[in-house]
């Protein structure tokens, strides 16, 4: 059993060396349809089997092309693999198709979505609260006089008849 440090290095060296596969290696038209990238090696712990998430960019019909293709390039891809890195036995290599990418790119969206629609909500309440204020203001009666001093004109009479 590999330690952790051991299996994580021969990860990046496994993604390092089929990167440059990708770009140069594998001449299989169906691998170039869409761009590639590998997002992500998952190697076991024995060394016997590594997972290789690829990222593909382009409509469906160009992702599951370029899928073929990867699968039937899983050969040259393990030969190639087994003379570039130093191992006691080449892992047994699978391709699945990462989209995590696109996951994230969707979640972005609706975050964004929801940003502008709390920014909208936002606007109206605002725009509420000034026509009430507003309506509030008009509703005040115009008078010079404050409503109190009515009532002090009135008591200010009785006093002056009961004095008389």
């Amino acid at each position: 059993m590999a330690t952790d440090r051991r299996i994580a290095r021969v990860a990046e060296s496994i993604k390092r060396e089929v990167s440059q596969l990708l770009i140069s290696g594998i001449k299989d038209d169906r691998v170039g349809v869409g761009m590639v990238s590998v997002t992500h090696v998952d190697v076991a712990g024995d060394l016997q089997h590594a997972k290789i998430f690829v990222s593909i960019y382009g409509n469906d019909e160009a992702k599951a092309a370029t899928m073929a293709g990867l699968k039937s390039a899983t050969g040259f891809v393990r030969t190639e693999l087994g003379q570039r890195v130093r191992l006691r036995r080449t892992p047994e290599v699978i391709f699945i198709e990462d989209n995590s990418i696109e996951a994230g790119t969707q979640m972005l969206s609706l975050l964004s979505r929801l940003s502008r629609e709390r920014e909208v909500a936002e606007a109206i309440a605002l725009q509420a609260s000034e026509l009430q204020a507003s309506e509030l203001q008009a509703s005040e009666p115009q008078g010079s006089e404050p409503q109190g001093s009515e009532s002090d004109g009135a008591t200010d009479s009785s006093l002056v008849s009961a004095e008389e």
